[in-house]
């Protein structure tokens, strides 16, 4: 097989892997996957971090004013008198919760941690085009990362004006939120350089043979989450920029004339405009969202393909649609802003964008259904989250139609059925994409593949609740219940009739946190006593990144790889078995 590795090169490479200090070659390694594992480590801690967050906002919720069990009294007098959650910690909690999870987990977990690994495998290159950049970009992310945690120990405490930061209330808040912006303008740096690697990566180092017609389907989402980081972010840069300048330089871009605070009119140069931080803000906002699911949808291509034992229904229209969708994601930005009073015209606009990006993804989960039909599926772990994903992703996508339209958005937009609908598209859409990923790429990485019957109690649990979790938030959405308060509803009369689902909720979601520790046991276990893997295929998969030894080494491939057909050569005609793989030539 064209993935065997060669003796001697491989003698060859452990000679020189010696002489490297273990600083140089797994704290400031170059190696692209070396890399990527950095990545899984550091954002899979910020995701757990999160998620407690989140939990610790959920017994305030469900159990409005009473003491939390042994973190009140962990956590002080300060933040909990008599331990009970004041307001100004829910509010730091819930702001720290989504800028964790959003800016610091998911979207490096999808688009660093596995375009850093599988990029260079997948196009057949030796390691990413810019190595040392590599490097950098991810200390940068580590970096700001962690000054975003040490904000949780300034006198004040952290951000508190939600993950959006939206001004004037940001201008104005304690030293927290300077920390929060700081931090994001290292984050951002760290997206751009990532980005940049990946796209010269991808345009310059494909293997001979390897066409943009036969770049996996990962690849492609890979390439456009890539110009979609390049081309978003600097103007959330830019805002960040200009915030810092409020807040440090007392200028006044986001604060307006006649501010009253505290009663007081506020002593500042004003004439700034605030809905200008909303813009700037959203203009990368949504195209975040899509930076966020295009990885997934990348991973489950892959998986699907490979389990179904079928070439992909659709797979140029796939492609296509991708393009598009990236496209498109540029011009919705300002259906969040329905509430701020735009005109008719310009509301329509927005409105027409937000019901046409919706056929691109509807054409790209359609052809994984479609591929579906007729498969011999494997129902392997990696399977399960991926068909998971299909029917978690639709929810999101459905429940997300009425906030595309002015007239429903309006009265829907401040309560929880956003929440309910965002977080079907990230939670029980993406994170199983992401989980699916794991599995299946765990064996080439560590040479062992992890415990079925621990996955089993972690995907079930998993699904399960997750459902408890967030279809609950539309039910309160519909009725009125509003986001962002304290007290979860209570002081509301007309809430009273769907307050239980509070309860619910937040059960689900302790549940939710106990169902990951098979998850944590099996990774870890599985690294040094999973059943090893026979071969360097073991999915007997068609991709480029199972022709390299397992795990690879530095160099990637033991020997010159040549690409001779499509990604997915899956029960072709005459063909003696029912995988062809890329790099070999004959059928």
């Amino acid at each position: 097989m064209g993935g065997t590795p060669n003796p001697s090169q491989h003698h060859i490479h452990t000679a020189d892997s010696h002489q490297e200090s273990f600083i140089r070659k797994y704290i400031l390694s170059t190696d692209h996957k070396v890399i990527a594992i950095q990545y899984l480590f550091v954002s899979l801690s910020f995701l757990l971090f999160g998620f407690l967050l989140m939990l610790l906002m959920r017994w305030q919720l469900a159990y409005p004013g009473q003491p939390v069990p042994v973190l009140g009294k962990l956590l002080g007098e300060n933040l909990m008198p008599g331990g009970v959650m004041l307001p100004e910690l829910y509010n730091q909690l819930g702001a720290m919760h989504g800028t964790i999870m959003v800016f610091l987990g998911v979207v490096p977990l999808g688009f660093a941690v596995f375009g850093n690994y599988l990029i260079p495998l997948q196009i057949g290159a030796k390691d990413m085009a810019f190595p040392r950049l590599n490097m950098f970009s991810f200390w940068a992310f580590f970096a700001g990362g962690m000054l975003m945690m040490s904000s949780f120990f300034l006198p004040g405490g952290p951000a508190s004006n939600g993950w959006t930061s939206y001004a004037p209330l940001s201008d104005i808040a304690h030293d927290g939120q300077t920390i929060w912006l700081w931090s994001m303008f290292i984050v951002i740096i760290s997206s751009l350089l990532s980005s940049l690697n990946f796209i010269v990566t991808i345009f310059n180092l494909r293997a001979p043979g390897m066409t943009f017609e036969r770049l996996p389907f990962f690849i492609w989402a890979q390439l456009v989450t890539a110009f979609l980081l390049l081309l978003a972010f600097p103007p959330l840069e830019g805002a960040a920029f200009l915030q810092l300048c409020d807040r440090l330089l007392h200028t006044s871009f986001f604060l307006p004339s006649g501010l009253f605070v505290n009663g007081q009119v506020y002593n500042v140069s004003g004439g700034g405009n605030a809905l200008l931080w909303q813009h700037l803000f959203w203009f990368l906002g949504h195209p975040e969202v899509y930076v966020i699911i295009l990885p997934a949808m990348g991973i489950i291509t892959e998986i699907i393909a490979n389990n179904t034992r079928k070439n992909i229904s659709g797979f140029q229209s796939m492609r296509l649609s991708i393009i598009f969708l990236g496209f498109l994601s540029f011009i919705v930005w300002s259906h969040h802003t329905y509430l701020t009073g735009m005109g008719t015209d310009i509301t329509a606009f927005f409105q027409t964008t937000t019901i046409i990006i919706s056929i691109p993804s509807i054409i790209i989960i359609s052809a994984l259904f479609i591929t579906l039909w007729g498969g011999s599926i494997r129902f392997t772990m990696p399977m399960l989250f991926a068909l998971a994903f299909l029917p978690m992703f639709g929810i999101g996508g459905l429940t997300g139609l009425p906030l595309g339209l002015a007239v429903t958005d309006i009265p829907l937009h401040d309560t929880y059925y956003v929440i309910g609908h965002f977080h079907y598209v990230v939670a029980p859409g993406v994170i199983l994409g992401l989980f699916a990923g794991i599995y299946h790429w765990f064996p080439k990485a560590t040479g062992r593949k992890m415990n079925d019957v621990l996955g089993h109690l972690h995907f079930w649990p998993t699904l399960i609740t997750m459902n408890f979790v967030f279809f609950p938030m539309l039910i309160q959405g519909l009725m009125g219940v509003n986001r962002r308060l304290y007290d979860g509803g209570a002081t509301y009369l007309f809430a009273h009739k769907v307050l239980y689902w509070n309860v619910v909720i937040s059960w689900a979601a302790w549940i939710l946190a106990l169902a990951q520790i098979p998850f944590i046991i099996n990774f870890f276990w599985s690294i040094f006593n999973g059943e090893k893997v026979n071969s360097d295929n073991p999915w007997e998969a068609t991709t480029l990144e199972w022709a390299t030894p397992t795990p690879p080494g530095h160099g990637n491939f033991t020997q010159p790889i040549t690409v001779y057909r499509d990604p997915y050569g899956y029960s072709l005609d005459d063909a003696p078995k029912d995988y062809s793989p890329q790099w070999q030539k004959e059928i």
